[in-house]
This record gives structure tokens, C-alpha cells and sequence, in this order.
């Protein structure tokens, strides 16, 4: 009936969707053969092919100073620390550029799998666990681990025993979580992802103490006289296994070169007498007291970042819903299947697992695939899922006795469709659109974890800069609420004149 009529306009609709992307379509393919080629010579020659490409990709974390943590120089975020000097030196070593992707912790060893980066160095222990997934280096810093404690529960807590039954927390997927969760038993983990945010909760007491490496604790306690260190944690394994560059597995040539630079590192003591000072002389030039409005540029940065993210997703979102919606009401089985499947599949998977699915999942055929492009993807993919629904509940709302009087009247299949059932379902729909469009604003936030630079991410980056947990978050809070307020006032501006027109 009518929607065999639609369905030419649909093929349309594809056209133009395919046609949207001349520049990103040839990239695909060149990233696909690039991506064969990588799979055949990783397991023969990874340095090889990181010298053919002219560059070395590290994965880090940027949210451990002094080891790697993010300022701003010349307008522009800048990853520095200990780790990056060292990744820096084996990059000049190797006769190669550096690129920096930053990213959560947890994330790093998935990146390094699926060939996202080529190794990581983020303060990462070379623990026997890992070894089993991936090759490291020789050690170029050994620590130990302290808990940090807020000082007003130091009288209380004066040892690891003291927390034998507290709240612990631990970044996940550190050596800190696995000694915690191994040897203090009694114990609840919280664990988080963040440096930043396991520092926050314990300063707003949802912890009583986390573990860390001494280092990094060091550089919380000098930035934050709330805080205090707890050394006798009372551990037999609380040697530090010692920290090394990841590598994927199976690359002897990478790893024989990147020990040589690491020897030289260790023979001249660089961590110590260069590396580590110099990081140093980094954090102080960021920690001066300043405000929020200090850092405006990173809010701004991100708010960019996120409008931009936003509204490519509400587009690609709102056309495959559009698609999505048609073939669910196709009376052809496998069309009405396909979107069925589909659908449930998106509203039954979280989020943020699409996400890491499409960077590294799809990402690891196409290795040139960036971040921001995967996020946007996975948020299309999901949001189309959603209008799909709404799209599907809308048409169904118009009785079909508009249908068969607009035909009457002599208009086609497809004239009816597009003047008189669409116009009316979009303006039933209208506030479940603009429901959907504000989630999706918010909802970017999620891309964060894979290393995009919107504005939950830069969040984080003001939290690693000032020391700061909650002002920045109160700061992005508000720019969301603006956000979604003005798209709120908008929608209800042009619900208001096609009211009117109705």
C-alpha cells in the first residue's frame, strides 16, 4: 500500500546518506587495507611497521601526575610527565614522531590489543597478570603504595589495619585494586576508572582511604592539605612490581628496542635526576590558586566538542530512525525483521559497550577510525534506535481514514505520506523527539572514556590540573543544564507554532 510507494523514497534517502560521506568512504577503504596489512605483519615485525608509518601511537592515562596529566601551553591541551619524556625519548630513538591518545586506564590494554596504539605507558606495573595479555620493557620506576587518607581520620587510621574493614578504593584495573581485593579481604572495594574521581569520594567520605603509588599520592598531598599519607599499609607483596612500556605480544624487535632505551634511561638515572623533577617543575606552574573561570578554555573546548558531537548524532540519528521506523511497518518480513532485531538488540546493549565496541571492536579492522567519529556512530546507531520507536508510534497514530480521503482526493501513495500523515505524526511526536534529542546532548558525555575531548572530558582534565573534584563538576553541571534548557525552549517554540498551524 503506502508504504511500498515510500519505499522508492527511502532507496533515495540511502543515496543521499551514502553521498554525505565522499571524504569519509575512500579513508575507510585505505584504513581496511592498511588494517590487513597490520594483521599480517604484527605478529612479524611491529617495529618495522611503526617506522614505516613514521610514528609511535601511545595510549596513556592522563589523570596520574606526575607521571602524565594534561596542561595547557601556547591555548592548546598539552599530555606532559615522567611517562610521556620517556615515550618521547624512545620515539627519538626509533627516528619517529610521538602522538599521545589519552584514555580511561582501563581501557589502555584493550587499545593495545586491537591495535589502537602501538604501546602504552601510563605508570602501568608489569604484573604477571598482564603478561599473559601483553609484552613489557624492562622496569624504569620501581614505588611503593601508600593508602591516602583524609587528615582529619588520621588519628583513627594509622596503618593498612586500621582499614581492614573500611571502604577502599582503587582505580580499576590497577595493581592497587588486585592488592587490595587479594589481601584485605574484609574489606569493600570501590573501585573507579579515575584518579581524580577515587580522590573525590574519599574527600566526600564514600571511601575511607585509597591506595595508590607513592609518587602520585605524594603530588595529592602537596596539592591538598586535607589529605595525608598512610605508609605502613601492611602488605607482604607491597613491593612494587615495577613500572614498564606495554607492548603487544609477540614483537621481539619492538620490545629488544625498547629495552635499549630503557636501559639507557635506567644507566643515567633520568627518572630521577631529569624526568621526574622537570614533571615537577610542570605541576607547579599549573597549581597556582586560580578559579574556574581560569580554565574557561577547557570548558569551552569541550562545549564545542559536545554541541558538535550532539547534533551530527540527532541528524544521522533521526534519518536511520526515520528508515528504521518504515521498515518495522513494511509488511515485507525480512525488511520488518532485520528492524525489529535491530532495534532491541540497540535498546537492550548499554550505551557506553556500543561505544567501545565501535572503537575497538570495528575499530581494530579499521585502525585509522578516530575516536570522535566512532563515538558519533555508536550515538547515531543508538538514538536511531529510539526514533525508530517514537517515528513508528507516531504514524500509527494517524487514523487511516486520512489516508483514504487524501486519496480520494486524487493524491498518490507517496503524496499522502508526505503531506499528510508525516506532518501530523512529527507534531504528535514532537515532545518525544525533543526528549530524545536532550538525553542525547547528555549522553555524549559517555565518549569521554574513549579519549574524545568533549566536555566531560575536559572536565576530568581540569579535576587532574586544579586538584579540584567537585567545582568542576558544579561548573559542568551548569553548562548542561543551559544546554538542555536552550534546546528545551527551542523545541517548545516550534511545538508552539505547529500548534498553531494545526
Amino acid at each position: 500500500m503506502i508504504m511500498k510507494k515510500v519505499w522508492k523514497s527511502v532507496l533515495m534517502l540511502i543515496a543521499t546518506l551514502t553521498l554525505s560521506f565522499p571524504s569519509v568512504m575512500p579513508t575507510v577503504q585505505a584504513a581496511t587495507d592498511d588494517s590487513n596489512a597490520t594483521s599480517s605483519s604484527a605478529s612479524s615485525n611491529k617495529l618495522a611497521e611503526i617506522k614505516a608509518q613514521g610514528k609511535l601511537v601511545v595510549g596513556t592515562s592522563a589523570d596520574y601526575p606526575p607521571m602524565e596529566f594534561v596542561v595547557k601551553k601556547n591555548g592548546k591541551d598539552k599530555i606532559v610527565g615522567a611517562d610521556i619524556m620517556v615515550a618521547k625519548k624512545i620515539a627519538d630513538d626509533l627516528g619517529v614522531k610521538l602522538v599521545v591518545k589519552d584514555m580511561s586506564f582501563d581501557s589502555l590494554l584493550v587499545a593495545l590489543e586491537t591495535g589502537k596504539v602501538d604501546m602504552v605507558l601510563a605508570g602501568m606495573n608489569a604484573s604477571p597478570e598482564r603478561k599473559k595479555s601483553v609484552d613489557f620493557s624492562h622496569t624504569y620506576y620501581h614505588g611503593g603504595n601508600v593508602f591516602l587518607i583524609n587528615k582529619s581520620d588520621a588519628k583513627k587510621i594509622k596503618s593498612g589495619k586500621d582499614l581492614a574493614h573500611a571502604k577502599i578504593g582503587a582505580q580499576t584495573g590497577s595493581l592497587q585494586y588486585q592488592m587490595v581485593k587479594k589481601n584485605m579481604k574484609q574489606a569493600t572495594m570501590k573501585p573507579l576508572d579515575n584518579i581524580n574521581n577515587l580522590v573525590l569520594a574519599l574527600k566526600t567520605h564514600k571511601t575511607q582511604g585509597i591506595m595508590l603509588d607513592s609518587l602520585i599520592a605524594k603530588a595529592f598531598v602537596a596539592n591538598d592539605s586535607d589529605l595525608k599519607m598512610v605508609k605502613d599499609i601492611d602488605m607482604p607483596d607491597n613491593k612494587s612490581v615495577g613500572v614498564a612500556v606495554a607492548m603487544p605480544k609477540n614483537n621481539p624487535d619492538l620490545v629488544a628496542a625498547v629495552n635499549q632505551t630503557v636501559d639507557e634511561i635506567n644507566a643515567k638515572d633520568l627518572m630521577n635526576k631529569e624526568y621526574l623533577p622537570a614533571a615537577g617543575k610542570q605541576m607547579e606552574k599549573v597549581n597556582v590558586k586560580k578559579t574556574m573561570w581560569d580554565y574557561k578554555s577547557f570548558f569551552l573546548k569541550g562545549v564545542g566538542y559536545t554541541l558538535v558531537i550532539a547534533a551530527t548524532s540527532v541528524f544521522f540519528g533521526f534519518i536511520l530512525g526515520i528508515l528504521l521506523s518504515l521498515m518495522r511497518l513494511s509488511k515485507v518480513k525480512v525488511l520488518h525483521a532485520i528492524a525489529v532485531v535491530y532495534i532491541e538488540f540497540i535498546r537492550g546493549t548499554p550505551l557506553m559497550v556500543q561505544i567501545m565496541f565501535i572503537y575497538f571492536g570495528i575499530g581494530s579492522l579499521i585502525s585509522s577510525l578516530p575516536a570522535m567519529l566512532a563515538g558519533i556512530i555508536a550515538i547515531s546507531l543508538n538514538s536511531g534506535a529510539y526514533v525508530a520507536e517514537i517515528m513508528r508510534s507516531g504514524i500509527q497514530s494517524i487514523h487511516y481514514g486520512q489516508t483514504e480521503a487524501a486519496r480520494s482526493l486524487g493524491m498518490s501513495q507517496k503524496m499522502t505520506f508526505q503531506y499528510v500523515v508525516l506532518p501530523q505524526a512529527i507534531k504528535n511526536i514532537w515532545p518525544a523527539l525533543g526528549n530524545e534529542f536532550i538525553t542525547l546532548v547528555k549522553d555524549s558525555s559517555l565518549v569521554s572514556t574513549i579519549g574524545v575531548a568533549e566536555l566531560m572530558y575536559q572536565t576530568q582534565l581540569v579535576q587532574s590540573t586544579t586538584y579540584k573534584g567537585v567545582a568542576p563538576l558544579a561548573v559542568t553541571m551548569c553548562i548542561y543544564f543551559v544546554l538542555t534548557f536552550t534546546l528545551s525552549k527551542i523545541l517548545s517554540y516550534y511545538e508552539g507554532k505547529m500548534s498553531h498551524h494545526g
